[in-house]
């Protein structure tokens, strides 16, 4: 029997591949499970659901930045992370020029951020109302209506006579007391010498109805109104109570 070379020769080769294939195969199966023993001992490999959750931060970051369980620790981070440098510009508004890792940039024009005293201003709106409030009361009595409708001082304070005292002279808010004197009231020692009488007696009439008044400041001083008619005059065994009577009927 007579055999062929050349077919005994590949043969041969055949063998030879597929013992290599083999071996390749061999290899690459265990590579293959010392991946997954490495994986699986790895601590910094995570799993599906936290794999889910960073990508899902690609699409929804400012919910991660907005998150109060996200820590400033790690939103600065997340900062250096993402961007590269930024420089600001300031003239009548801030510029701020980003440039992020990877090249892209990005400019932003933002307001020039306020000076710790100009936030601890007080609000417009208290300042109005407390000017409108003036009109009819005084300082303490201010104070007293402010902190009752809950409203704060611009550093978040209840507000005091003090510092009532203090927003009007930093803000030239009229007094009260100005107020009623360019409404033409008079002082106590005024009316005294139009009546011709002592401030004493202007102020036993004020307390009897005969002269109206309006109190200006928290220790009950007052200012009186020009009087319009017959001045009152001093009547010897008359009761004021009486007096005051006759003014009203009379006034009617």
């Amino acid at each position: 029997m007579h055999c062929n070379p050349s077919a005994k020769g590949s043969q041969t080769g055949y063998d030879a591949l597929e013992a290599e294939w083999n071996e390749q195969l061999r290899a690459l199966s265990a590579a293959q499970e010392e991946y997954e023993k490495q994986r699986a001992a790895d601590p910094l490999v995570v799993d599906e659901q936290h794999r889910a959750e960073l990508l899902a931060l690609c699409t929804d970051f400012p919910k991660m930045w907005r998150d109060p369980r996200t820590s400033m620790r790690d939103r600065k981070r997340v900062v250096r992370l993402l961007i590269e440098d930024v420089t600001l510009v300031r003239g009548e508004a801030l510029h701020a020029h980003v440039r992020w890792r990877g090249g892209a940039t990005r400019s932003l024009v933002l307001p020039v951020p306020k000076c710790a005293w100009e936030l601890r201003q007080t609000p417009p709106e208290v300042l109005r109302e407390i000017a409108l409030l003036l009109e009819q009361h005084s300082t303490l009595e201010v104070a007293r209506i402010l902190n009752a409708r809950g409203l704060r001082s611009g550093g978040g304070l209840p507000f005091t006579r003090s510092s009532v005292v203090h927003l009007r002279h930093a803000h030239g808010l009229r007094t009260r007391f100005e107020r009623l004197r360019q409404d033409g009231l008079l002082t106590t020692r005024e009316m005294a010498l139009e009546l011709g009488v002592s401030p004493r007696t202007v102020k036993i009439w004020r307390d009897a109805g005969l002269l109206r008044a309006e109190r200006y400041n928290d220790k009950g001083e007052c200012l009186y109104a020009r009087i319009d008619g017959a001045a009152p005059r001093k009547q010897q065994g008359k009761k004021l109570s009486d007096r005051r009577l006759e003014q009203q009927v009379l006034s009617d």
